[in-house]
């Protein structure tokens, strides 16, 4: 897809640093220079979203996910990562291609990776059976 911004990255139409990459999902530096490190994996086939990708692309993003994980604490001296995935604009998803974001984190580092959230209104049955795949 020639406007989206990772399509053009994975072409080499657009600079990056790439961090990694297998057949399926390429890894490169986030360029928006919030934190150091910011990792983002994505599929080399335009995907929208998690909810659009095939099981052979998801295990191959995934993997390349890990591989980079581990590395990064194994090897780079980090105390661990968080994972984040936005799908749908609803949900915070800025570019409609998928990703995976990988935060590496430091000891004591400051950062709060889990939000505040407003707190459940119904009981877990009740959510468990609206939610539950049958």
């Amino acid at each position: 897809m020639t406007n989206c911004i990772f399509c053009q990255i994975i072409a080499g139409v657009l600079p990056s640093y790439r961090i990694a990459e297998n057949k399926q999902a390429i890894a490169f530096l986030a360029t928006a220079r919030d934190m150091d490190g910011h990792i983002l994996v994505v599929p080399r086939q335009h995907i929208q979203s998690i909810l659009d990708c095939d099981d052979a692309t998801l295990a191959a993003v995934m993997q390349l996910t890990r591989q980079i994980s581990a590395h990064l604490v194994q090897a780079c001296g980090y105390a661990g990562v968080n994972l984040l995935n936005a799908s749908g604009t609803n949900a915070g998803q800025s570019v409609p291609h998928f990703h995976i974001h990988i935060l590496p984190r430091r000891t004591g580092d400051g950062i709060n990776a889990w939000p505040a959230l407003p707190g459940a209104t119904e009981d877990l049955a009740t959510i468990a059976q609206r939610i539950r795949l049958n």
